[in-house]
């Protein structure tokens, strides 16, 4: 039986990975940092399967001992401060876990269990002003906020420790990955949660920031296979992972107010406070070489995703409001 340790485990992509690891015969461990209100939503229905373990990314001994007790075969390096408007208001916080946690990683790994495969979850944010179109490999990097810069450094740390220390080190550059699972503090999840809302009579707006942003949007569940085909490859690589069709946030909210039968123009409220101080206008990411060398494919379309986000928010609310 295979041994995965995934940091980031009560996460949106922690989740769904878990899933996966479980259904492929894993045994499956996960780290959580020591929290009075810890949040095991997204994985009660699995919480008995896998056994979690405490353990912080600024803390390297808390790794050594997490990645000792798993001695796992696997390591997929989730956990991050990963949402990018709080990067401009705790840009050292989100330095120090999404950046330096990533060679806290790699060295707790390198002490405890040199021959195991090690993930990192690099980003599409990394690319932040494209420098072309679209972002494959071999783009050049340009982050426009405290959270793509970090990530710039845990992808090169990653590349580092692979070429100093032979180790199996693997980035995978995601696109935007969603789900129902996704925090309520991001674009997507607030548009389908908001639709849900307005349509239950729940709330009567949506405020909004830049329309006009561009995005290449997955499904979250498609995304953890990509993670686990790159570890199964005997060269460690790096891959873009993405659907390579991009869409506006205007789009996204258009189709999620179709989803509930509501003109979006008649809710969407448009917000400055809601602007970045440096916005990233367009991500679309070629999947080339994860299609060709990994044999990935994404299988849900957009208007599958944000359909299924829509109506996942609304049948809880309703639930939750007994309407």
């Amino acid at each position: 039986m295979k041994r995965a340790l995934i940091t980031g485990i009560t996460g949106q992509d922690g989740s769904y990975l878990a899933e996966f690891l479980l259904a492929k015969g894993y045994q499956v461990f996960g780290t959580i940092r020591r929290s009075s209100t810890t949040n095991f939503e997204r994985i009660q229905h699995i919480q008995d399967d896998v056994t979690l373990i405490q353990a912080d990314l600024s803390d390297l001994t808390s790794l050594i001992s997490a990645v000792r007790e798993a001695q796992p075969d696997e390591v997929y390096n989730l956990a991050a401060q990963s949402f990018v408007p709080t990067s401009w208001s705790q840009p050292v916080f989100t330095g120090e876990i999404t950046a330096l946690g990533v060679t806290q990683m790699l060295d707790a790994i390198r002490n405890a269990k040199p021959d195991a495969r090690f993930y990192q979850a690099s980003s599409s944010e990394m690319f932040g002003k494209v420098q072309e179109v679209p972002q494959r490999e071999t783009t050049p990097f340009y982050p426009r906020s405290p959270y793509g810069v970090a990530k710039v450094y845990g992808h090169w740390i990653t590349v580092n420790y692979r070429e100093s220390y032979n180790m199996h080190a693997t980035s995978g550059i995601l696109f935007n990955h969603e789900s129902p699972r996704r925090g309520r503090e991001f674009v997507t999840r607030k548009v389908a949660y908001t639709a849900a809302r307005i349509k239950l009579g729940l709330s009567e707006e949506m405020r909004i920031g830049n329309l006009d942003a561009q995005r290449d949007w997955g499904f979250a569940g498609d995304y953890v296979e990509a993670m686990w085909l790159m570890l199964q490859q005997e060269t460690p690589d790096d891959y873009v992972v993405a659907t390579g069709q991009t869409h506006t946030v205007q789009r996204l909210v258009e189709v999620a107010f179709n989803c509930v039968g509501l003109n979006w123009r008649d809710f969407a409220v448009q917000d400055p406070k809601f602007m970045r101080p440096a916005e990233v206008d367009l991500l679309i990411g070629d999947p080339g070489k994860a299609f060709k060398v990994l044999g990935w494919k994404p299988h849900v379309s957009f208007e599958q995703l944000v359909e299924m986000m829509v109506k996942s928010d609304y049948d809880k609310l309703k639930a939750e409001h007994n309407l």
